[in-house]
């Protein structure tokens, strides 16, 4: 006759045994899924000498080491200027607590969008101060920058084909996402009929937490 002292251990240490196993097992699955692809990189940017909104100067060198999201705007835009800003700010709020990640808005109204314009518009939108810059000064500088690095498109409208006073500029409406040694790495759409905000929100997000793990 069997001792139910002896059953019952055999029983608890199958049990555990496997338990032990299903973990096991689990543990080798994720060991075994396939690492997220790396994003490409598309090119480097050029050292940039800028000034944002609090009146201080920002240069490439002070984003080294970061990875940051930029965009292209003005102030006084009547189209999709606002709706990316509030874009812009979702990620700001979504963005985990730990990151070092910045947000980056380049103006294309130099002229118009001084440092105190900027702050106004920054401090309407909520941006944090410290992690979400809103760029101005030389205008050839912007366009090196917005154009030749981080392959954004601004264009100042003829006159003639103005549609109201506000209406100044053709510029792109995409995030573009940049690593921690000043690469471009990622290009993400923000608007129209086919493009979805929650997924490429979701993009945004990933692409930014597997650049951060980089070194």
């Amino acid at each position: 006759m069997n001792n139910p002292s002896r059953t019952t251990n055999w029983l608890a240490w199958g049990g555990l045994g496997a338990v032990i196993t299903v973990i096991s097992g689990l543990f080798l699955v994720n060991q075994l899924k396939p690492a997220a692809a790396p994003l490409p990189v598309y090119g480097r940017i050029a050292d940039f000498a800028l000034t944002n909104q609090n009146a201080a100067p920002v240069t490439l060198a002070d984003l080294r080491g970061k990875v940051w999201l930029a965009d292209i705007i003005f102030t006084r835009c009547p189209g999709p200027c606002a709706r990316m800003t509030k874009q812009m700010r979702e990620l700001q709020q979504a963005l985990p607590a730990a990151s070092a990640a910045q947000l980056v808005s380049l103006t294309t109204d130099a002229d118009f969008d001084t440092p105190p314009v900027l702050q106004q518009y920054a401090a309407r939108f909520g941006a944090a101060p410290g992690n979400w810059l809103f760029l101005t000064g030389d205008k050839r500088t912007i366009a090196n920058l917005a154009i030749d690095s981080l392959k954004l498109t601004a264009l100042e409208k003829p006159a003639a084909e103005r549609t109201s006073a506000e209406d100044l500029f053709v510029h792109s409406t995409i995030f573009v996402l940049v690593d921690k040694q000043a690469r471009l790495r990622g290009v993400f759409e923000t608007g129209g009929e086919d493009i979805d905000w929650k997924k490429s929100k979701a993009d945004i997000l990933a692409a930014v937490k597997l650049l951060e793990r980089e070194p």
